[in-house]
């Protein structure tokens, strides 16, 4: 059963909507003003809401615009009722964000179509979105066994080699095998916890419920020593030490701090695989007006604005020329745990140039 908030400041318009509603079979929410029914719209998630325009406190402008600013809300179809039928009211509710316009007085049946157009709208919109899904489930069918496989041959060659061959193989070379089974065991330890990892986003970003109930109970965290120790542990890792250069200003940041984390390893990683030794990697971190701005600069090859647009899991480009291993998780990872939290992620990049990746979080 779909449900449908009503907000509507006059009781006999609200009242009668609410009924029209239970007997062609809708589970009905009302509420007699913005305020309320902002409230209601955030905690219940309703399937579409009706909103009256001209209202005390907060107008249905105001509704709208908080509606479509909060990513838990901001799908949710909504249609206007109005006393007025000035084209420039339809103009500013559509450039908000409205889906339809009522105009008082409405006879039942006029509801009614356009309750069930909007609603059907809205399930093409879902439709599409599985559609996306069932996309990505088959990019990674076609990726996921290459990045499993490269390491495991690896694995299993290298132990192969060292069973075969235990009695002519000195103690060097023992060393030198061990070590390249680690290597190929540590890739795959990776890419399986980074596919988990985006496994688990990808359900939750497409959970309005879940959304909300991680952003109540979100942490916190200190920005400065984790960016520190994370930065300086990826520069060491590829041997670059005095490539990376760091500007850091403290900051509280309403994210849990693992999540941290995983981004600033994922950001740091990409500026270091996709530049070359002796570039310079910036990394500067700042706040100001309750916001945390993150920017990691890298001297690489860069991206074009088609590329950047089109980033996404198991998504790499220019493979055969760079041969750089990757699923094209990294900055996938990022976009979802900074979207879970309320934040933004920005990419602007200029080929064989500059690249630089700038977040901001609540703080």
């Amino acid at each position: 059963m779909n449900t449908i908030l009503v907000i509507e400041d006059e009781p006999q318009i609200r009242e009668n909507i609410q009924e029209i509603l239970i007997l062609s079979e809708f589970e009905a929410l009302t509420a007699p003003n913005g305020q309320i029914g902002l409230k209601i719209a955030k905690a219940k998630l309703p399937n579409l809401i009706i909103c009256d325009i001209m209202m005390p406190e907060l107008d249905g402008y105001g509704v709208l615009s908080a509606l479509r600013q909060d990513e838990i809300t901001t799908n949710i179809p909504v249609i206007f009722l109005t006393a007025k039928a000035e084209r420039s009211d339809f103009r500013h509710g559509m450039v908000l964000g409205a889906d339809d316009y009522l105009t008082k007085p409405f006879t039942p049946e006029e509801l009614l179509n356009a309750i069930t157009t909007r609603l059907e709208k809205q399930a093409a919109v879902e439709r599409q979105s599985q559609a996306k899904l069932d996309e990505l489930r088959i990019n990674i069918a076609h990726s996921l066994p290459h990045e499993l496989n490269t390491p495991l041959n690896g694995i299993l060659g290298m132990s192969q080699l060292l069973m075969n061959n235990r009695d002519l193989i000195d103690e060097s070379e023992e060393v030198e095998i061990a070590e390249s089974i680690y290597t190929s065991a540590n890739r795959l330890h990776k890419l399986t916890q980074r596919f988990l990892i985006y496994s688990n986003l990808e359900l939750v970003i497409r959970d309005q419920k879940k959304i909300r109930h991680i952003r109540e109970k979100s942490d916190k965290c200190l920005t400065q020593a984790i960016i520190n120790d994370v930065s300086g542990k990826k520069a060491k890792e590829f041997n670059r030490e005095k490539d990376l250069k760091l500007e850091l200003q403290e900051s509280t940041v309403e994210i849990p701090e693992q999540k941290f984390i995983k981004v600033i390893e994922e950001l740091i990683d990409n500026a270091f695989k996709f530049s070359l030794l002796g570039s310079e990697v910036r990394v500067i971190s700042n706040f100001s007006d309750r916001k945390f701005s993150l920017y990691v600069i890298d001297h690489g090859k860069g991206m074009t604005n088609d590329k950047i647009e089109r980033i996404g899991a198991f998504v790499q480009f220019d493979r055969k020329s760079y041969e750089q291993q990757g699923s094209g998780l990294g900055l996938t990872i990022v976009q979802h745990i900074v979207k879970l939290y309320g934040g933004e992620l920005i990419i602007e990049s200029i080929p064989e140039k500059r690249t630089t990746v700038s977040i901001y979080l609540p703080c």
